[in-house]
């Protein structure tokens, strides 16, 4: 019972505030060992994988089709890995597999861990708006971004691997399908996210730092975009299983 019940059973709704999101290069062999291996890493020239840090905002979060009172507000982070599936019939996905997942409500880390694979923990999250800067920092998770919010024509970060915003902005999370895999019975559970108006728009970054990362041993790493949206309509679709075949 409780193994379905963390499958995603019904569909979940919110609105984001804000979803802001950097995207960090590292030479993909550095994340092979991260990922099960029904997953494949969604490189760029065969060199780069990448870890998304998103920190999210959201209003009304609740069960698809519940009236918005019943919602609840929460800020949500999670560290994912880029990624590919072939499901049983075939068809390629590109989507996000799940490192850590925070919050700053044990509301919501009790029922993300009821739902979810997601391993919820509830952080400090502190967000401070300045006049030209935004900080956003945490002391028990360790980590702080501080992005110019006055930039008008913005570089992509220094030795980022892409070429042009164009193709940064192919890996801007979140993607449409995040993954979760069942060792012991070769499952892998498909979380597909649909959103509206979704205009990703590229932000300077100051400075950042993540002791998540730093955990992760991982070397060379490199920021490679960030970008921010705001105001945006999202909801989850109910959870659904798929056999991997080697």
């Amino acid at each position: 019972m409780l193994s379905f019940l963390k499958n995603h059973p019904f569909a979940v709704e919110a609105h984001f505030k804000s979803s802001l999101v950097l995207t960090f290069a590292v030479p993909k062999k550095q994340l092979e060992n991260l990922i099960p291996e029904c997953l494949e890493l969604d490189t760029f020239d065969d060199k780069w994988g990448f870890i998304a840090v998103a920190m999210v905002q959201t209003k009304d979060l609740r069960p698809k089709g519940f009236p918005k009172f019943m919602g609840n507000d929460f800020f949500l982070i999670g560290y994912r890995v880029f990624v590919r599936y072939t499901t049983s019939t075939g068809k390629r996905l590109r989507g996000l597999y799940i490192l850590k997942s925070e919050t700053n409500k044990k509301k919501m880390e009790l029922m993300g861990n009821i739902f979810t694979h997601y391993n919820y923990t509830t952080t400090d999250i502190q967000e401070t708006q300045h006049t030209n800067t935004k900080e956003i920092k945490s002391k028990i998770s360790g980590f702080k971004v501080h992005i110019d919010t006055t930039a008008k024509k913005i570089a992509l970060p220094e030795n980022s691997p892409f070429p042009d915003w164009k193709q940064a902005r192919r890996y801007a999370g979140p993607l449409p399908y995040t993954f979760t895999y069942n060792l012991d019975k070769k499952e892998v559970l498909l979380i597909e996210g649909v959103r509206q108006n979704w205009k990703p728009k590229p932000i300077k970054v100051v400075e950042s730092s993540f002791v998540f990362l730093e955990f992760l041993k991982l070397e060379n790493y490199v920021l490679a975009n960030a970008f921010e949206i705001n105001d945006i309509p999202y909801y989850w679709k109910k959870g659904r299983i798929d056999i991997w075949k080697k």
